[in-house]
């Protein structure tokens, strides 16, 4: 992916042409061994560091004009540090990658390109190395690296990068993940999870994509594609795809049967219709000691308006009491509900999906969890959400 991102990108392939040693990491742009000028007068090798905007799979102007860089602080031919441009302050920005100072320098109209950005920040540091070592030269013509085919993702996420967060999300790397049911809530729940760099994501469903589906799913099918009357496991598989290459579809719906499957999954996401088949299913995850969380949208009109309530209830080894004492799950068939009848409410799916995500996310450690919090209901008509069951 760098060397085709590079290629395509007139900016940073005249970088590369002109000899300086291009990395791509994650969403950053690396420029490795620049010379720089240390306190001690003698001349040290860092890395500058630019984060990466881009459309597609080529770059586009820079979002800022900072630069940042992982080494000594920079001095000039004395050894006095370039404070006139730099902040000094140790900082992760990605998984491996650290940057030890900030540098602001930034010419009246901004930059037009990378490699302005890059050549210009390259001369402030590397300028004084050069006065002391003539052969000094950030154009070292080195031969880049293959690039690793262990990414999760089809094109890169520079839109953690430039909110400063890879080091965070990169505790979602590797994971292992399943979506039991891709109806509304379970579609948006693929939506969410194929920008995170987990793994593996098993989609399971045995339903065909028709079109009530599409009025509740994210993104807009085609007629074609409606007519054909695909899987739901497989049109969702083939779009999400496009953006990350982990997800596998299972053209099945899990039971107590198959469960086998799920065992070392990290979390289950069950977005199943409610009766005996979850109740098996519940049990087969506990005994198989994996975190599920369960998704559930209850339905009613009344007086011409739609009431409801959106749920989340998580079970994960060591916190499963609740789920069966307090009846948190409903598994049985209850009164009369408008959500089994396909009423489209998207936006309510889509909520019902991203809470269950930040409540996954939180037992990944990105976001802050204060209340640890097992059991959620949001209430439409009054706009209230309530957490019960706390781990803590």
């Amino acid at each position: 992916m760098s060397h085709e991102l590079i290629d395509r990108s007139p900016d940073l392939r005249r970088l590369r042409d002109d000899g300086y040693e291009l990395e791509i990491r994650g969403g950053h742009l690396l420029i490795h061994n620049v010379p720089y000028v240390r306190a001690d007068k003698s001349v040290g090798l860092g890395t500058l560091v630019s984060t990466l905007r881009l459309a597609g799979d080529v770059t586009t102007t820079p979002d800022t004009h900072v630069a940042t860089f992982a080494g000594d602080c920079p001095c000039d031919t004395n050894g006095v540090p370039l404070t006139h441009i730099i902040s000094s302050s140790r900082q992760q920005v990605a998984p491996d990658l650290y940057i030890d100072h900030t540098f602001s320098s930034k010419p009246a109209n901004g930059y037009a390109d990378y490699y302005e950005k890059i050549t210009h920040y390259a001369a402030l540091v590397a300028g004084p190395a050069q006065v002391i070592d003539p052969k000094a030269t950030p154009r070292r013509y080195a031969v880049m690296q293959a690039d690793s085919a262990e990414s999760p993702f089809v094109y890169i996420d520079n839109a953690s990068a430039r909110a400063g967060i890879e080091a965070i999300n990169a505790k979602l790397a590797g994971a292992k993940v399943a979506i039991i049911g891709l109806g509304g809530s379970g579609s948006y729940l693929l939506d969410f999870i194929a920008k995170t760099p987990v793994a593996e994501i098993h989609l399971y469903d045995a339903d065909e994509f028709a079109q009530h589906n599409a009025f509740r799913a994210p993104g807009a099918a085609t007629v074609e594609e409606l007519r054909a009357k695909p899987k739901k496991v497989v049109y969702l598989a083939e779009r999400y795809s496009e953006m990350h290459r982990g997800i596998r579809a299972h053209d099945e719906m899990i039971s107590a049967s198959n469960a086998e499957q799920l065992g070392g999954a990290d979390v289950v996401f069950t977005c199943m219709d409610e009766g005996a088949a979850k109740a098996d299913l519940i049990t087969a995850l506990e005994r198989l000691d994996v975190t599920f969380i369960d998704l559930g949208i209850g339905i009613q009109a009344d007086e011409g308006a739609l009431h409801g309530i959106v749920r989340v209830t998580t079970s994960s080894p060591g916190h499963r009491k609740h789920v069966h004492e307090g009846h948190r799950i409903p598994l049985g068939i209850g009164g009369p509900d408008d959500y089994a009848s396909n009423i489209q409410i998207a936006e309510l799916n889509a909520l019902n999906a991203a809470l269950a995500i930040i409540k996954w996310k939180k037992l990944r450690g990105v976001y802050a969890d204060l209340e640890g919090e097992m059991h959620s209901l949001y209430t439409l008509d009054g706009n209230h959400l309530i957490n019960e069951d706390s781990a803590r």
